[in-house]
Protein backbone atom coordinates (compact mmCIF):
# COMPACT_ATOMS: atom_id res chain seq x y z
CA UNK A 1 0.00 0.00 0.00
CA UNK A 2 2.76 2.17 0.84
CA UNK A 3 4.68 1.82 -2.20
CA UNK A 4 1.90 2.59 -4.64
CA UNK A 5 1.17 5.65 -2.59
CA UNK A 6 4.58 6.64 -3.36
CA UNK A 7 4.51 6.09 -6.87
CA UNK A 8 1.35 8.09 -7.08
CA UNK A 9 3.30 10.97 -5.20
CA UNK A 10 6.41 11.15 -7.76
CA UNK A 11 3.99 10.71 -10.96
CA UNK A 12 1.96 13.16 -9.15
CA UNK A 13 5.07 15.60 -8.39
CA UNK A 14 6.21 15.03 -12.34
CA UNK A 15 2.44 15.55 -13.80
CA UNK A 16 2.41 18.89 -11.69
CA UNK A 17 5.91 19.51 -13.31
CA UNK A 18 4.03 19.14 -16.86
CA UNK A 19 1.11 21.54 -15.96
CA UNK A 20 3.70 24.18 -15.49
CA UNK A 21 5.68 23.98 -18.06
CA UNK A 22 2.46 23.46 -20.33
CA UNK A 23 0.66 26.86 -18.93
CA UNK A 24 3.92 28.60 -19.97
CA UNK A 25 3.87 26.71 -23.28
CA UNK A 26 0.17 28.02 -23.80
CA UNK A 27 1.29 31.38 -22.73
CA UNK A 28 4.66 32.04 -24.94
CA UNK A 29 2.79 30.53 -28.16
CA UNK A 30 -0.31 32.27 -27.52
CA UNK A 31 -2.95 29.38 -27.82
CA UNK A 32 -4.89 30.85 -24.73
CA UNK A 33 -7.51 31.16 -26.97
CA UNK A 34 -6.15 28.14 -29.10
CA UNK A 35 -10.64 26.75 -27.73
CA UNK A 36 -11.88 30.06 -28.53
CA UNK A 37 -14.52 31.05 -25.44
CA UNK A 38 -15.26 27.83 -24.68
CA UNK A 39 -14.61 25.52 -21.72
CA UNK A 40 -13.93 22.96 -20.85
CA UNK A 41 -14.88 22.04 -24.07
CA UNK A 42 -13.40 23.32 -27.35
CA UNK A 43 -15.28 25.66 -29.82
CA UNK A 44 -18.19 24.07 -27.99
CA UNK A 45 -16.95 20.62 -28.79
CA UNK A 46 -15.14 17.56 -27.17
CA UNK A 47 -12.71 17.13 -30.45
CA UNK A 48 -13.31 19.98 -32.69
CA UNK A 49 -13.18 19.23 -36.46
CA UNK A 50 -10.76 22.23 -38.02
CA UNK A 51 -7.28 21.41 -35.77
CA UNK A 52 -4.70 23.96 -35.17
CA UNK A 53 -1.40 23.93 -33.80
CA UNK A 54 -2.81 26.77 -30.85
CA UNK A 55 -5.67 24.08 -30.64
CA UNK A 56 -3.82 21.36 -29.67
CA UNK A 57 -1.58 23.14 -27.20
CA UNK A 58 -4.44 24.67 -25.68
CA UNK A 59 -6.55 21.52 -25.47
CA UNK A 60 -3.49 19.02 -24.34
CA UNK A 61 -2.82 21.46 -21.36
CA UNK A 62 -6.25 21.43 -20.67
CA UNK A 63 -6.22 17.33 -20.24
CA UNK A 64 -3.10 17.31 -18.61
CA UNK A 65 -4.61 19.70 -15.72
CA UNK A 66 -7.71 17.65 -15.77
CA UNK A 67 -5.98 14.16 -15.42
CA UNK A 68 -3.24 15.86 -13.07
CA UNK A 69 -5.75 17.39 -11.00
CA UNK A 70 -7.63 13.97 -10.28
CA UNK A 71 -4.21 12.81 -9.43
CA UNK A 72 -3.71 15.33 -6.52
CA UNK A 73 -6.75 14.74 -5.19
CA UNK A 74 -6.29 11.00 -5.11
CA UNK A 75 -3.21 12.05 -3.57
CA UNK A 76 -4.15 14.15 -0.98
CA UNK A 77 -6.86 11.78 0.40
CA UNK A 78 -4.67 9.29 0.57
CA UNK A 79 -1.85 11.07 2.19
CA UNK A 80 -4.36 12.47 4.66
CA UNK A 81 -5.37 8.46 5.68
CA UNK A 82 -2.22 7.11 5.72
CA UNK A 83 0.32 9.75 7.10
CA UNK A 84 -2.34 11.83 8.82
CA UNK A 85 -0.41 11.88 11.92
CA UNK A 86 2.46 13.94 10.60
CA UNK A 87 2.10 17.25 11.47
CA UNK A 88 2.24 18.64 8.06
CA UNK A 89 0.55 16.14 5.73
CA UNK A 90 -3.22 17.86 6.00
CA UNK A 91 -2.33 21.01 5.24
CA UNK A 92 -0.08 20.25 2.39
CA UNK A 93 -2.80 17.91 1.28
CA UNK A 94 -5.44 20.95 1.53
CA UNK A 95 -2.73 23.59 -0.39
CA UNK A 96 -2.16 21.07 -3.19
CA UNK A 97 -5.87 20.45 -4.42
CA UNK A 98 -7.13 24.04 -3.71
CA UNK A 99 -4.62 26.25 -5.19
CA UNK A 100 -4.91 23.59 -8.29
CA UNK A 101 -8.09 24.18 -8.44
CA UNK A 102 -8.06 27.79 -8.36
CA UNK A 103 -5.54 27.93 -10.98
CA UNK A 104 -7.77 25.70 -13.15
CA UNK A 105 -10.58 28.30 -12.27
CA UNK A 106 -8.96 31.04 -12.91
CA UNK A 107 -7.99 29.95 -16.45
CA UNK A 108 -11.50 28.97 -16.74
CA UNK A 109 -12.69 32.46 -16.10
CA UNK A 110 -9.62 33.68 -18.29
CA UNK A 111 -11.13 31.88 -21.44
CA UNK A 112 -14.69 32.71 -20.73
CA UNK A 113 -14.29 36.82 -19.87
CA UNK A 114 -10.69 37.45 -20.44
CA UNK A 115 -8.71 38.92 -17.51
CA UNK A 116 -6.07 41.68 -17.14
CA UNK A 117 -2.70 40.31 -17.40
CA UNK A 118 -1.67 41.57 -14.00
CA UNK A 119 -4.40 38.83 -12.63
CA UNK A 120 -3.59 36.01 -15.45
CA UNK A 121 0.69 36.65 -13.93
CA UNK A 122 -1.10 35.06 -10.99
CA UNK A 123 -1.54 32.22 -12.58
CA UNK A 124 1.89 30.51 -12.90
CA UNK A 125 2.63 31.72 -9.18
CA UNK A 126 -0.68 29.70 -7.51
CA UNK A 127 0.16 26.60 -9.61
CA UNK A 128 3.66 27.00 -8.39
CA UNK A 129 2.13 27.12 -4.80
CA UNK A 130 0.21 23.20 -5.51
CA UNK A 131 3.25 21.84 -6.87
CA UNK A 132 5.52 22.55 -3.76
CA UNK A 133 2.51 21.74 -1.45
CA UNK A 134 2.48 18.59 -4.13
CA UNK A 135 6.39 18.24 -3.90
CA UNK A 136 6.55 18.50 0.15
CA UNK A 137 3.74 15.95 0.23
CA UNK A 138 5.87 13.43 -1.95
CA UNK A 139 8.70 13.91 0.41
CA UNK A 140 6.65 13.64 3.77
CA UNK A 141 5.68 10.10 2.08
CA UNK A 142 9.38 9.05 1.53
CA UNK A 143 9.93 10.23 4.99
CA UNK A 144 13.10 12.43 3.80
CA UNK A 145 13.44 14.16 6.83
CA UNK A 146 14.39 10.96 9.05
CA UNK A 147 16.55 9.94 5.97
CA UNK A 148 18.50 12.99 6.41
CA UNK A 149 18.16 13.40 10.50
CA UNK A 150 16.26 17.02 10.17
CA UNK A 151 14.84 17.05 13.57
CA UNK A 152 18.78 17.11 14.54
CA UNK A 153 19.82 20.25 12.68
CA UNK A 154 20.03 23.41 14.38
CA UNK A 155 19.10 26.88 12.33
CA UNK A 156 20.27 30.01 13.31
CA UNK A 157 18.52 33.29 13.10
CA UNK A 158 20.43 34.60 10.59
CA UNK A 159 19.78 31.70 8.50
CA UNK A 160 16.11 31.45 9.37
CA UNK A 161 15.34 35.16 8.46
CA UNK A 162 17.00 34.14 4.95
CA UNK A 163 14.79 31.42 4.60
CA UNK A 164 11.75 32.92 5.11
CA UNK A 165 12.54 36.31 3.49
CA UNK A 166 14.35 35.15 0.27
CA UNK A 167 11.20 32.35 0.12
CA UNK A 168 9.10 35.19 0.30
CA UNK A 169 10.95 37.08 -1.83
CA UNK A 170 11.45 34.81 -4.91
CA UNK A 171 7.33 34.43 -5.26
CA UNK A 172 7.45 38.19 -6.29
CA UNK A 173 10.65 37.56 -8.51
CA UNK A 174 8.49 34.65 -10.47
CA UNK A 175 5.27 36.52 -10.54
CA UNK A 176 7.17 39.66 -12.19
CA UNK A 177 8.58 36.71 -14.80
CA UNK A 178 4.81 36.15 -15.61
CA UNK A 179 4.08 39.18 -15.95
CA UNK A 180 6.52 39.58 -18.34
CA UNK A 181 5.46 36.62 -20.35
CA UNK A 182 1.65 38.12 -19.82
CA UNK A 183 2.57 41.63 -21.26
CA UNK A 184 4.69 40.37 -23.98
CA UNK A 185 7.62 42.62 -22.30
CA UNK A 186 10.13 39.85 -23.02
CA UNK A 187 11.76 41.33 -26.18
CA UNK A 188 10.80 45.08 -25.58
CA UNK A 189 14.12 45.62 -24.39
CA UNK A 190 17.28 44.13 -26.93
CA UNK A 191 20.25 44.06 -24.92
CA UNK A 192 21.02 42.79 -22.05
CA UNK A 193 21.40 43.03 -18.87
CA UNK A 194 20.34 46.58 -19.60
CA UNK A 195 17.92 47.86 -21.52
CA UNK A 196 19.97 49.93 -23.55
CA UNK A 197 17.69 49.87 -27.09
CA UNK A 198 20.53 51.69 -29.12
CA UNK A 199 20.80 54.45 -26.32
CA UNK A 200 21.20 54.33 -22.98
CA UNK A 201 18.12 55.91 -20.95
CA UNK A 202 15.67 54.87 -18.08
CA UNK A 203 12.86 52.73 -19.37
CA UNK A 204 10.25 55.05 -21.42
CA UNK A 205 7.33 52.97 -21.63
CA UNK A 206 5.09 50.26 -19.38
CA UNK A 207 6.41 47.20 -21.05
CA UNK A 208 10.33 48.34 -20.51
CA UNK A 209 9.39 49.13 -16.93
CA UNK A 210 8.25 45.36 -16.69
CA UNK A 211 10.94 43.77 -18.21
CA UNK A 212 13.71 45.98 -16.42
CA UNK A 213 11.90 45.37 -12.99
CA UNK A 214 11.90 41.54 -13.23
CA UNK A 215 16.03 41.80 -14.44
CA UNK A 216 16.40 44.09 -11.62
CA UNK A 217 14.24 41.86 -9.08
CA UNK A 218 15.97 38.57 -10.79
CA UNK A 219 19.84 40.20 -10.47
CA UNK A 220 19.34 40.68 -6.48
CA UNK A 221 17.90 37.11 -6.02
CA UNK A 222 20.37 35.71 -7.29
CA UNK A 223 23.14 38.10 -5.48
CA UNK A 224 21.09 37.16 -2.41
CA UNK A 225 21.24 32.62 -2.92
CA UNK A 226 24.95 33.95 -3.77
CA UNK A 227 25.40 35.14 -0.14
CA UNK A 228 23.81 32.61 1.21
CA UNK A 229 25.19 29.70 -0.33
CA UNK A 230 28.66 30.88 1.00
CA UNK A 231 27.10 31.45 4.31
CA UNK A 232 26.51 27.90 4.58
CA UNK A 233 29.36 26.57 3.32
CA UNK A 234 30.87 28.38 5.73
CA UNK A 235 29.38 27.60 8.82
CA UNK A 236 26.60 24.73 7.38
CA UNK A 237 29.74 21.59 6.37
CA UNK A 238 28.44 19.58 9.30
CA UNK A 239 24.96 19.95 8.03
CA UNK A 240 24.74 18.25 4.75
CA UNK A 241 21.03 18.97 4.10
CA UNK A 242 21.32 22.98 3.98
CA UNK A 243 24.88 22.92 2.58
CA UNK A 244 23.95 20.90 -0.74
CA UNK A 245 21.12 22.25 -0.59
CA UNK A 246 21.95 26.19 -1.36
CA UNK A 247 24.36 25.05 -3.20
CA UNK A 248 22.03 22.86 -5.66
CA UNK A 249 19.95 26.31 -5.14
CA UNK A 250 22.84 28.57 -6.23
CA UNK A 251 23.24 26.27 -9.46
CA UNK A 252 19.64 26.45 -9.77
CA UNK A 253 19.61 30.55 -9.75
CA UNK A 254 22.89 30.70 -12.01
CA UNK A 255 20.98 28.32 -14.97
CA UNK A 256 17.76 30.52 -14.47
CA UNK A 257 19.80 33.60 -14.55
CA UNK A 258 21.77 32.18 -17.95
CA UNK A 259 18.39 30.81 -19.63
CA UNK A 260 17.16 34.17 -19.26
CA UNK A 261 19.80 36.30 -20.76
CA UNK A 262 19.78 33.68 -23.59
CA UNK A 263 15.92 33.96 -24.33
CA UNK A 264 17.13 37.70 -25.31
CA UNK A 265 19.86 36.32 -27.41
CA UNK A 266 18.06 33.90 -29.24
CA UNK A 267 14.92 36.18 -29.75
CA UNK A 268 12.78 34.18 -27.66
CA UNK A 269 13.76 30.27 -28.45
CA UNK A 270 11.10 28.20 -27.10
CA UNK A 271 13.03 25.43 -25.57
CA UNK A 272 14.86 28.15 -23.48
CA UNK A 273 11.88 29.71 -22.61
CA UNK A 274 10.17 26.55 -20.90
CA UNK A 275 13.63 25.56 -19.35
CA UNK A 276 13.26 29.38 -17.90
CA UNK A 277 10.06 28.28 -16.36
CA UNK A 278 11.47 25.09 -15.36
CA UNK A 279 14.45 26.40 -13.36
CA UNK A 280 12.57 29.10 -11.63
CA UNK A 281 9.79 25.62 -10.94
CA UNK A 282 13.05 23.62 -9.07
CA UNK A 283 14.27 26.29 -7.23
CA UNK A 284 10.85 27.42 -5.55
CA UNK A 285 10.32 23.69 -4.85
CA UNK A 286 14.23 23.82 -3.24
CA UNK A 287 13.20 26.82 -1.14
CA UNK A 288 9.79 25.61 -0.02
CA UNK A 289 11.86 22.23 1.27
CA UNK A 290 14.22 24.73 3.42
CA UNK A 291 10.72 26.25 4.94
CA UNK A 292 10.21 22.59 5.41
CA UNK A 293 13.29 22.04 7.69
CA UNK A 294 12.50 25.37 9.11
CA UNK A 295 9.58 24.37 10.36
CA UNK A 296 10.81 21.18 11.84
CA UNK A 297 13.90 22.10 12.97
CA UNK A 298 15.80 22.68 16.69
CA UNK A 299 16.19 26.70 17.08
CA UNK A 300 19.20 27.84 17.92
CA UNK A 301 18.37 31.31 20.11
Amino acid sequence: MRRSLKWLAVATTIGMIFILIGGALVTKTGSGMGCGHSWPLCHGKFLPLEISPKLIIELAHRLVSGVVGIMVLVLSIWAWKEIGDIRETKFLSFLSFFFLLLQGLIGAAAVKWGQSDFVLALHFGISLISFASVFLLTLLIFEVDKKFEADKLVIDKRMRFHIVAVSIYSYLVIYSGALVRHTKSSLVCRDWPLCLNDAPALPSNMYEWVQMGHRAAAGIIFIWIAYITLFAVRHYKDQKVLYWGWIIAFVLVCLQVIAGALIIFTSLNLYIALLHAFFITCLFGVLSYFILLYSRTKRDH
